[in-house]
């Protein structure tokens, strides 16, 4: 276990105006409140938070932070409280210990509701004070290490999470040794033998590796000193997690894996960096598509380096990385690397201007239109595991966006309202649709017009949460305020049908419980309520018109209660019934499923024009997302024999008497056809598409089942229009 003047020493050598009393404190402090507790291993639990601490430093943290770290556990483990906590070392350490200790209580593999809720309060600690996130990648990086005493299921839970979440937050705040940490640690829980086969492969190699690396550095030592460049040269092989995930991805055998060496060689200058890059090149051919210019370009957590493969001597594929001292240091350290100690101030954290934060910043205003837990889960994702592409803008800026985007994305990227105007793209000079993926250089000029709007279709390939989330919430507007506007216009021609003035009925003073009846808070809830057909302005009037003009209008007024009838179906008599709702409501048969009695249905709230029924199964329904709420319950009611037409597809043998045996057998079925399209294909076939009249399910499933075992039908099927999925015989 570390010693606190290891501690202490530390924090004061990158820190010397630390005020470590507080750490001190804290030590004993701590160790008092875990004194008879034991971790799961058999060691006293004060070795966790000490161990906590010391990653701290490791970090470059600040004394408060550090103290917290040696707290982090009393709240929630002992008897310590928070008021304990503020009196004794503070309000600024016990809101860090607190921070953390609400970190610790979310459940990751919970409910999407629940998870979706806990990534957002994740999200809002970054936001507030980076160090508790912080905090909780060192208490994590321990924890990892320390797994081997839980359960199988324990441990395959724990090291899912890290993977899922804390790897990718620590890569994202450019901490590249704990990154390194989780990653290696959480292999052997989540795929044992493909850790143990990694390992033992890397061991056999060993000794090759460590005498080739020399002998690279030595060639490269000797380049350095001839040309005058200082550097320091360290050769490394390759992360055994970076293996397994290679291999998975790419479905390749460890054998196949060829870049396992690397060397990284340290500059003190910009300059030096390319010269360097240079001699690699006239000493070893290299790897077409291969090289990355992330100095040029860094990455979004401000990682700087040069990347290229070569093929070394002895034909051996050796990866290159080129960088300055400064630049690694921001590599291994990440945001620690940016903060600045002042005598008086001390660091300062999370400030505004640091570019590490702004995919949090992005999540966080970006959140407030991404209502749906789904979607919000998807955008943190997103934001967590881009792969990206940088793109620039016409004065040179480079924009950071994720694989896959768009123009459409840059110009969301730049700003809002370019987004939502965007109406023409220039991909280096040339126009592109807007749906054209970008690829890394591209430049991108956007032309925006104020006629030009977003449109449902764009979120079918935009790829960055904000362009999705901001087009979102512009359609959700637009159609909300037309839902609204013909909400009104039908209530005032309902009060107008009876003779009546619109302005002396319809104010909120006159109707607060016709309002509260129809369980609005206001006439503007009313009109979005009859905009999108969930109340009906019938029952709304016949509550505001006097007893005297119902009454001359009942006969007249009596014919609109019921359904209106589906158009889709050519007789009358049958209707659907839509749970919670008003009698009048308007209802549509979807045409991209066509449903039948006796099929699941669903009912779809659509804006401005009521309900449309959709089966159960329709690709519609099941691409709602974030919509879900807009569905009602439908079903079937029977009001007597009727007949629906349905399209069915049959393949056939192309030989004499085969439409006549078809035509037998569904005339067999009581089933009459209405309409008939008959073509020859190659190879012998026939293809037959027919229209016929059914009266539910079980007729239209009898007659499928007799058509498909006529001699020479090869397939028969029943077309729902433009959906996924087909009824097949």
């Amino acid at each position: 276990m570390r010693k606190l003047d290891d501690i202490a020493s530390a924090i004061l050598e990158y820190h010397p105006a630390a005020e470590v009393d507080v750490i001190f404190d804290a030590y004993f402090y701590s160790a008092k409140a875990h004194r008879n507790q034991s971790r799961k291993s058999g060691e006293a639990y004060f070795s966790h938070p000490v161990e906590v601490a010391w990653n701290l430093t490791r970090l470059r943290m600040d004394e408060k932070s550090v103290a917290a770290g040696l707290l982090h556990d009393t709240i929630e483990d002992t008897l310590a409280t928070k008021e304990e906590i503020v009196e004794r070392f503070g309000e600024e350490v016990c809101q860090l210990v607190d921070g953390v200790t609400k970190i610790s209580k979310m459940q990751f593999s919970s409910k999407e509701e629940s998870q979706a809720e806990n990534y957002r309060k994740m999200i809002l600690a970054m936001s507030k004070d980076i160090r508790v996130v912080l905090i909780k990648l060192a208490d994590r990086a321990h924890n990892i290490q320390t797994l081997e005493s839980l359960s199988e299921a324990s441990r395959y839970r724990i090291a899912r999470e890290t993977l899922d979440i804390y790897a990718p937050i620590a890569h994202r705040l450019g901490i590249g040794w704990i990154k390194n940490e989780l990653e290696n640690g959480c292999l052997p829980h989540i795929a044992p033998e493909e850790c143990r086969i990694i390992r033992e492969k890397m061991e056999r190699g060993r000794e090759f590796r460590t005498i080739y690396v020399e002998k690279v550095c030595l060639i490269i030592e000797d380049e350095l000193k001839e040309a005058d460049i200082e550097g320091s040269i360290k050769g490394r092989t390759k992360q055994d997690y970076s293996i397994y995930k290679k291999m998975i991805e790419q479905n390749i055998s460890f054998e196949e894996v060829y870049d396992l060496i690397g060397i990284r060689i340290l500059t003190s200058s910009l300059k030096d960096c390319y010269a360097v890059l240079g001699l690699i090149h006239s000493l070893w051919k290299p790897i077409p598509g291969r090289f990355k210019d992330y100095i040029a370009m860094p990455k979004p957590n401000q990682y700087q380096s040069l990347h290229t493969t070569v093929i070394g001597p002895e034909g051996e594929r050796v990866e290159v990385q080129i960088r300055t001292q400064a630049m690694h240091r921001i590599c291994e350290e990440g945001i620690a690397a940016h903060w600045q100690y002042k005598e008086k101030t001390g660091p300062h954290y999370g400030d505004s201007s640091d570019s590490r934060l702004n995919w949090v910043r992005h999540l966080i205003e970006n959140q407030k239109d991404i209502k749906n837990p789904k979607d919000f889960l998807n955008a943190f994702k997103v934001d967590l595991f881009s792969n990206e592409v940088y793109a620039f803008t016409p004065a040179g800026e480079v924009l950071a966006l994720p694989r896959g985007s768009t123009p459409l994305d840059f110009a969301y990227a730049v700003h809002t309202d370019i987004g939502n105007h965007c109406e023409l793209a220039k991909v280096n000079g040339k126009f592109v649709a807007l749906r054209h993926k970008l690829r890394n250089g591209d430049q991108v000029e956007i032309t925006t017009s104020k006629e030009s709007s977003p449109s449902r279709e764009w979120l079918s390939f935009v790829k960055t949460p904000k362009a999705k989330g901001q087009i979102t919430h512009f359609i959700n507007a637009h159609e909300r305020e037309r839902s609204f506007r013909l909400g009104r216009e039908m209530l005032e021609n309902a009060v107008r049908g009876y003779g009546m003035d619109p302005s002396l009925l319809i104010n909120e003073q006159h109707m607060s419980e016709v309002l509260q009846g129809a369980g609005v808070m206001n006439l503007e809830g009313l009109y979005l309520g009859m905009g999108i057909g969930k109340i009906s302005p019938l029952q709304i009037v016949q509550k505001l018109v006097p007893n005297e003009v119902l009454e001359t209008r009942k006969g007249e007024e009596g014919s609109q209660v019921k359904l209106k009838e589906i158009a889709s179906f050519k007789s009358t008599g049958s209707s659907i019934r839509v749970k919670c709702f008003n009698d009048d409501i308007h209802l549509r048969i979807g045409k991209c499923c066509n449903p039948v009695p006796g099929e699941p249905i669903t009912g779809y709230i659509t804006r401005a024009r009521g309900v449309t029924v959709h089966h159960m199964d329709c690709p519609c329904v099941s691409d709602l997302g974030g919509e879900s709420e807009r569905l009602v319950v439908v079903e079937w009611e029977d009001e007597g024999q009727k007949d629906f037409e349905v399209r069915i597809h049959i393949v056939a043998e192309d030989k004499p008497g085969q439409l006549a045996e078809i035509t037998q057998v569904v005339a067999g079925c009581n089933t009459n056809i209405t309409r008939a399209n008959i073509k020859q294909g190659a190879n012998k076939r026939a293809y037959f598409d027919f229209l016929i009249e059914i009266s539910d399910l079980a007729q239209l499933d009898e007659t499928l089942s007799a058509i498909s075992a006529i001699e020479g039908v090869i397939h028969v099927e029943r077309i729902k229009a433009n959906a996924g999925s087909a009824h097949r015989g």
